[in-house]
Parts: structure tokens; C-alpha cells; sequence
């Protein structure tokens, strides 16, 4: 398990995890790392949320929700945001379903993908702010997104068709199975409850049934999921997360 986690904090974050508390790890074993999900989004979002709870005294709210944004992403490398602006690039591309798929595989970025990300970060910068004004536990609310974000993603994966040949979301698309997601979605779910008491079930359900819906459009649309569309169902289930609590 411990492994498990240990490898999962390497895929998805850019701290610096010893190569030996991973090892003997194959990547065909990735998969079953699924259900340390919740509690990679745990450590990255409580560590984000640290920088903020940091901040918030002597820079004021705005600048305190920026660090949190910057903090995470630097944590994450951009590589939950890289995957949301390539998927925003290619669905709203309205070319073919092969064109679409063409297109988030390019490294630059184009005026969609532009426009996600600059909603995405401005809308967690608010959400941020206006829920540290309504007096709520702000390193709860801040680790419970991360939470949340990271235990949705897995109805991407759960029962769904890779829209690609090969790359990363191959270990995970269509190869988790029903136990591997039912754990995950637990776990997610327990610790937003323990995070933010009451509202975080709530938060964390709605949560779901919006990544749902978007694992539903985004199959109709490409055909199937990729590491990109992981990516950016990890950044709006924050955002998703967070808009829930208000």
C-alpha cells in the first residue's frame, strides 16, 4: 500500500519521493495505485493549503487564494492544468473526433485551452476568497478539494474506453475495476466528511455527478478518455468541489 502511495505521489506531483520507496513497482501495476488517489490529493492540497493559511494574515485574501493556486500547481508541475488546457483545445476545436485527438497532443497552446485555464485559476481564486470570508476551515476546505478532484476522476477510468493507442491514461482508462473504484470513492468521500463535516458529503457528491456528466460528454465527443481528460477532471472537480461549499 505503502508503495502504492509512494509511486502515485511520483506520477502526480513533482515532489521529491526516493526512487526506493517505490520500488519493484512495475508501471502495468500503476492501476492498483488508484485507490491512493484521495490521499495524494490529501497530502498535495493540505501542503497547498498550508502556503495559504501562511499567507492569509499579512497579504490579504486575494493574494493568499493566488499562493494556494500557484502553490498547487508548482506542487503538481502544471500536469493536471497541461492536460485541461489540451482537452479545451481539442473538444472546442470542431474538427473531427481524429483531428480533436491530434490536437491535444500539441505541445502549444491554443486560444481555448488559454481560456480554460484562466477561468479555471481566476474561478479558484474567488471561490477561495469568498469561502475564507464566509469563516469557513479553509485547510479543510482546501485538502477536501484536492480530495475531491482526484477521487472523481476515477469514473473516467471505471468501465471507459482509452480514446488512444498508447500513453499514460492507458494504465488507469478501462482498466480499474468496480472494487478498485468503489474503495476510491469511499475513501474520497470519507475523508471530505472528516475535512469539512456535513457539507463535504455534499460537496463531494455533486462533485461526482458532475464528473460523471463530463466522462459522458467528453466519451460522446472523442470517443473515449486520455491523460489529458484526467487531468482536466481533476482541476474542475476542484473547482466543482469548492463552488459546492458556497
Amino acid at each position: 500500500m505503502f508503495r502504492l502511495f509512494f509511486a502515485m505521489l511520483q506520477f502526480m506531483s513533482r515532489l521529491p519521493v526516493p526512487g526506493r520507496w517505490s520500488q519493484g513497482l512495475e508501471v502495468n501495476q500503476y492501476v492498483r495505485g488508484i485507490i491512493t488517489f484521495p490521499f495524494v490529493g490529501l497530502l498535495l492540497g493540505s501542503l497547498a493549503g498550508l502556503v495559504f493559511m501562511v499567507l492569509q494574515p499579512w497579504s490579504g485574501l486575494p493574494l493568499a487564494a493566488l499562493g494556494y493556486v500557484l502553490a498547487l500547481a508548482l506542487l503538481t508541475g502544471g500536469f493536471h492544468l497541461d492536460g485541461l488546457a489540451d482537452t479545451f483545445d481539442g473538444v472546442f476545436s470542431a474538427r473531427t473526433r481524429e483531428k480533436m485527438l491530434e490536437i491535444m497532443r500539441d505541445s502549444r497552446l491554443g486560444t481555448h485551452g488559454g481560456l480554460a485555464l484562466i477561468f479555471v485559476l481566476f474561478a479558484k481564486v474567488l471561490l477561495v476568497s469568498e469561502l475564507s470570508l464566509r469563516g469557513n476551515n479553509m485547510l479543510g476546505v482546501l485538502a477536501g478539494a484536492s480530495v475531491a478532484g482526484r477521487a472523481a476522476c476515477v469514473m473516467l477510468m471505471y468501465r471507459q474506453k482509452y480514446a488512444r493507442e498508447s500513453g499514460m491514461g492507458n494504465l488507469f482508462i478501462g482498466k480499474v475495476s468496480g472494487m478498485q473504484t468503489a474503495v476510491t470513492l469511499a475513501c474520497g468521500a470519507l475523508l471530505c466528511v472528516l475535512l469539512v463535516p456535513v457539507a463535504g458529503i455534499w460537496a463531494f457528491a455533486i462533485t461526482l455527478a458532475a464528473m460523471m456528466a463530463f466522462a459522458w460528454a467528453l466519451r460522446r465527443t472523442l470517443g473515449g478518455h486520455t491523460g489529458d481528460t484526467l487531468g482536466a477532471a481533476i482541476e474542475l472537480g476542484e473547482v466543482v468541489f469548492l463552488l459546492a461549499l458556497l
